[in-house]
């Protein structure tokens, strides 16, 4: 049963751990598998039926002085189509439509197939409350070692920190001499379903970070990746003399920099869900999928269409992300409320109105160094979006490494990108 009050503890990752579970038993991805499947059918299911709309806008756009995008991709082949028998082009669309509809069904099971799976944690589980876990990454026991205490996002498992031994980022802290520590948020139990932003920082994060100061070792840096960096930055206001640092890495701050209307109607979609969210205590997990997913529904479909043709290594790694992504966790229906109505409709952390315990959470009074990371390539969290707190910090370093939202942590160039340039600003943090 969860355990529903503080405990320092330094066993193993229970049985209980999520990633334990076989792909037999938890493989459902790629999650929504109905909306894809709907997505991929509309597209491809009958492709020449969109031909006659395609036609009429090739012909329209005739003698006009300037032809929209698709009549002037469509005069391109003009030659072609004056020459091409109608009927043979319809069943010639026909055909490749289902060609590539039965390369992303054969990609989808291919995965789902797969053998590969990860095992569970063997990371020891230092202190626990309820659901929520901090796990233990040091590898020796250097009692000077900077203790980096590390927060990801609500939404997603930890372990894309610690995907692969080739690609663990929390590994790579320790080898580099660090103490590194985790927060594992898991998924809410009947107690953290009530919770709200504050309960989990106010209270648990706190937690964490007493646990961490509690162990031998250097100066404490908080480093948030993605949404962990909004919840490590109030962190950090609320503890600055425990913490020597802050680092956020793809955080997002200003919601309405890339598209105000966009982010107001996922505002208005998530109050209009809120009694859904209520009855069931959670926003589902296929809900925030669906969320993700409509970033850019293409190439959900694009990758498994790819995949159907990967082998060996390269179909494992991509086995290894997909099941990650496809392993997420509800989140608590206050949380959701708060982040859908006022992070995403009234662009409260931008304002200073988001609150944490009644008080604004302000980047403008931390007074710790800081370091955002804002990948030049992230099309989760817009770069515009997290420079909106990287101007807001007094005594912030930003760098834009050229990855992405995930790249960074698991793609080929994180280490050369990424790693080593956060491991050359700890550096310089620890000695000062």
């Amino acid at each position: 049963m969860p355990q529903t009050r503080s405990q320092q503890v330094n066993s193993p990752g229970s049985p209980q751990d999520s990633s334990s579970a076989s792909p037999a038993q938890r493989r459902l991805g790629p999650r929504p598998l109905p909306q894809h499947l709907m997505l991929a059918l509309a597209l491809w299911g009958n492709s020449a039926a969109a031909w006659p709309s395609l036609k009429a806008a090739w012909q329209s756009s005739k003698g006009e002085g300037q032809p929209n995008p698709l009549a002037s991709a469509l005069q391109s082949l003009a030659p072609e189509l004056q020459k091409a028998d109608e009927a043979a082009l319809v069943d010639a669309l026909t055909l490749e439509g289902h060609r590539r509809l039965g390369h992303f069904i054969d990609g989808v099971l291919s995965y789902r197939r797969h053998p590969g799976a990860r095992g569970a944690s063997d990371r020891p589980v230092l202190w626990r409350e309820g659901t929520t876990l901090l796990r233990d990454y040091r590898r020796g026991s250097d009692a000077s070692a900077p203790r980096v205490l590390v927060v990801p996002s609500l939404v997603n498992r930890y372990y894309i920190l610690d995907l692969e031994p080739d690609s663990s980022f929390l590994a790579d802290l320790a080898r580099r001499g660090y103490a590194p520590f985790v927060v594992d948020w898991d998924a809410p139990g009947p107690e953290e379903q009530g919770f709200d932003l504050t309960r989990y920082i106010a209270g648990r994060l706190e937690g964490a970070l007493d646990a961490v100061r509690r162990e031998p070792g250097g100066p404490i840096v908080v480093v948030g990746y993605c949404m962990g960096g909004n919840l490590a930055l109030a962190l950090a206001l609320r503890r600055q003399a425990d913490i020597a640092a802050l680092a956020c890495l793809a955080t997002p701050w200003d919601f309405h920099a890339d598209g105000q209307t966009q982010a107001q109607l996922i505002g208005a979609i998530g109050r209009s869900m809120d009694p859904l969210f209520q009855a069931l205590g959670e926003m589902p997990v296929d809900v925030l999928q669906s969320f993700f997913a409509s970033l850019d529904p293409l190439s959900i479909l694009a990758k498994f269409r790819r995949f159907a043709e990967m082998q060996d290594d390269q179909a494992r790694k991509f086995v290894a992300l997909e099941d990650w992504l496809n392993d997420g966790v509800g989140l608590a229906a206050p949380v959701a409320l708060e982040c859908l109505t006022q992070w995403y409709g009234e662009n409260t952390t931008a304002l200073g109105k988001w609150l944490i315990a009644g008080e604004p959470v302000r980047p403008e009074a931390l007074r710790l160094p800081a370091l955002a990371m804002v990948p030049a390539a992230d099309r989760i969290v817009p770069p515009n979006s997290a420079l909106g707190l990287a101007q807001r910090l007094p005594r912030c370093e930003t760098m834009t490494p050229a990855a992405g939202h995930i790249g960074m942590m698991v793609g080929g160039s994180a280490r050369a990108k990424v790693w080593d340039p956060l491991d050359a600003w700890l550096r310089r943090i620890a000695a000062s």
